[in-house]
């Protein structure tokens, strides 16, 4: 019985995570495009693409469900393509970010405001954390390798919204453009991180991360 509110824990926290990142991806994509800001943009994107790796993580919980917790460490056909669509996802907004900083360059493109930047990161900062805690704590109770290891890639949103504050901060209050592109520059790194980590999973078949423990 413990087990299973345990799994409908783990059930919860992965709805909120999609919702989070859904809505999360809206305001960031809105303001990034409407103030300009690249860094807050390619944050937003990336938003989105959480998404679609969620509906992964999701789908080996009601796996869970179902099975009792039986046969959860392999993934399923639905899983690895969800992998597939966010490697392909991550590796294309790596590239939008790096052609967009380009583009800045040349053009001398500077945000109107990185305000909203600000308050989304710190949003995020403390959602993330909250939902990563939360993640390892229910799945070390689960025993279960499987959601420990989405809580602790998590902290890639973690990461992720430490750089979008840092560049946000930096340019509402030097008013420097290469600032919001280094932060965009930030996260197509992590974007292709992501990328090619989506892919090895995808391919070996095993509900871990392996690059976890060194982030």
């Amino acid at each position: 019985m413990e087990k299973l509110k345990l799994i409908d824990t783990a059930f919860f926290l992965a709805i909120i995570t999609i919702v989070y990142n859904l809505l999360e991806g809206i305001f960031s994509v809105f303001f990034g495009a409407s103030d300009e800001t690249l860094a807050l943009l390619g944050f937003g994107i990336d938003s989105f693409v959480e998404v679609i790796s969620g509906m992964g993580i999701l789908h080996m919980i009601i796996r869970m469900k179902k099975s009792g917790m039986q046969h959860v460490s392999d993934r399923d056909t639905f899983e690895k393509q969800a992998l597939r669509i966010t490697g392909t996802s991550f590796y294309i907004l790596a590239a939008g970010l790096i052609a967009g900083s380009v583009f800045s360059v040349l053009l001398h493109k500077k945000p109107e405001t990185t305000l909203a930047g600000i308050i989304i990161s710190v949003i995020s900062l403390s959602a993330m954390f909250i939902l990563m805690k939360m993640k390892i704590k229910t799945g070390k109770e689960l025993n279960s390798e499987a959601i420990i290891a989405d809580a602790k890639c998590t902290r890639t949103c973690f990461y992720l919204s430490f750089i979008l504050l840092a560049s946000s901060v930096l340019y509402e209050l030097l008013g420097i453009a290469w600032f919001d592109i280094a932060g965009s520059v930030g996260i197509a790194w992590f974007a292709y991180k992501e990328g090619r980590e989506a892919f090895e999973k995808a391919a070996s078949g095993n509900n871990t991360c392996n690059r976890c423990d060194n982030r």
